[in-house]
C-alpha cells in the first residue's frame, strides 16, 4: 500500500527536457566549446544525471572543465525557466487528487534545488509539496538510490512504501534501486527491454497515475 508519493521533475511534472535539450548549443558558443557530434545520443544518455555523474558524462562528450559548462548552461537555465514551464497532463489533477488522499508528497530531482523550487513557484504547484530534494545534495545521483532514499526518508516512510514517480531510464533504475514501487510515465523516450524490467508499472500520464491510486492499483 503506497504511503507517499515521490517526484521527479523534469520530463515527469513539466515539459521541460525538451527545454533542457536547446540550452546545451549555446551554452557550448558561449565558451568556445565544440558542440556534440551526436547530440541525440548526449542528452538522451545524460537525462536524470547530477552532480559527479553528470560532471563524468558531460566531459565524455565535450572536452574543457565540465563544471565551468554546466554553470552556463543553469545560468541560460534560469533565464529560460523564470518565465515559467508548462505542467504536463494531469499533473494538477493527480496533486489534488493525492492531498484529497492525505499522502505526502515530495519532489527528488537532479535539477539543482533553486531551480526546482522556481519551477514549483511559477507553477502554482509549491503548496502541494512538503520538502524536495536535489541530486546535487546527495554523495551519489541517479541512478544510484541515495535521491530517493533520502526523499522517503523525509517523509519519514520506509522506501518499499513510498511510489516513485520517473520519465527517466536514470530515474527508473534509481528508483528500483531504493526499493520504492515504481511507476514509468515516459517524456522523450520509450522504455527499452532493460528498463520494463525495472518498473512496476508504465502509465501514459498522469491522469492515469491518479486514476490507479484512486481504484487502489498501486
Amino acid at each position: 500500500m503506497v504511503k507517499g508519493v515521490i517526484f521527479d521533475m523534469d520530463g515527469l511534472m513539466f515539459d521541460t527536457e525538451r527545454l533542457w535539450d536547446t540550452l546545451w548549443e549555446p551554452a557550448c558558443k558561449e565558451l568556445g566549446r565544440p558542440v556534440p557530434q551526436d547530440m541525440k545520443a548526449f542528452t538522451a544518455s545524460g537525462r536524470g544525471l547530477a552532480g559527479e555523474n553528470l560532471c563524468a558524462h558531460v566531459a565524455e562528450y565535450i572536452p574543457g572543465d565540465p563544471q565551468k559548462l554546466l554553470n552556463k548552461v543553469w545560468q541560460l537555465a534560469d533565464i529560460r525557466f523564470a518565465q515559467g514551464v508548462p505542467c504536463k497532463k494531469g499533473l494538477k489533477e493527480l496533486l489534488a487528487t493525492l492531498e484529497d488522499m492525505g499522502l505526502p508528497r515530495i519532489v527528488a530531482s537532479s535539477s539543482p534545488r533553486n531551480m526546482i523550487e522556481m519551477n514549483l513557484q511559477t507553477s502554482g504547484t509549491a503548496r502541494y509539496f512538503h520538502d524536495v530534494v536535489s541530486g546535487m545534495e546527495v554523495e551519489h545521483s541517479k541512478p544510484a538510490p541515495d535521491t530517493f532514499l533520502v526523499a522517503a526518508k523525509k517523509l519519514h516512510l520506509d522506501p518499499h512504501v513510498c511510489l516513485v514517480l520517473e520519465d527517466s531510464f536514470n530515474g527508473v533504475r534509481a528508483g528500483r534501486a531504493a526499493g520504492c514501487v515504481t511507476v514509468m510515465v515516459p517524456d522523450l523516450m520509450q522504455p527499452t527491454e532493460e528498463i520494463s524490467k525495472l518498473y512496476d508499472r508504465r502509465c501514459n500520464d498522469l491522469l492515469e497515475v491518479r486514476d490507479l491510486l484512486i481504484e487502489g492499483k498501486l
